[in-house]
């Protein structure tokens, strides 16, 4: 058996202001699962169901330190348009555009609770 990603968490301070966030930013659905403010992420369809993710109320606050867990990259369409979308939703770039050749376009950002997540729009659609 792989050790393929199964899934991802997102934890929050804000748990309505960041689902709102990646609800318009990235067209994911959120399903109430458990305990109060907790969230299952549907990110894709049933014909490309994506990998399944998690939203939770942070445990501990992360404060002053450096970033601590994985760095997920979100694929997207269009680089320019999820950008506009970051920013007119409460997000802030924190690492401008940027090309790895052969790959693709991606941005850094932080979401509307600080967390630093990577959008990339592949070199080649399907990818």
């Amino acid at each position: 058996m792989p050790n393929n990603l199964q899934s991802f968490g997102i934890t929050v301070d804000d748990v309505p202001r960041a689902r709102s966030f990646y609800e318009k930013v990235f067209d994911w659905r959120f399903e109430a699962w458990g305990p109060p403010d907790f969230y299952v992420i549907h990110t894709g369809n049933k014909q490309d169901p994506g990998v399944t993710g998690l939203m939770h109320k942070r445990r501990e606050p992360v404060k002053g330190t450096g970033m601590t867990g994985f760095e997920c990259t979100i694929a997207v369409q269009n680089i320019d348009e999820t950008i506009r979308k970051i920013e007119a939703n409460g997000g802030k770039i924190v690492m401008a555009k940027f090309i790895i050749p052969t790959v693709g376009t991606g941005v850094y950002f932080h979401d509307t609770d600080g967390n630093f997540v990577g959008a990339m729009q592949p070199e080649k659609p399907g990818e």
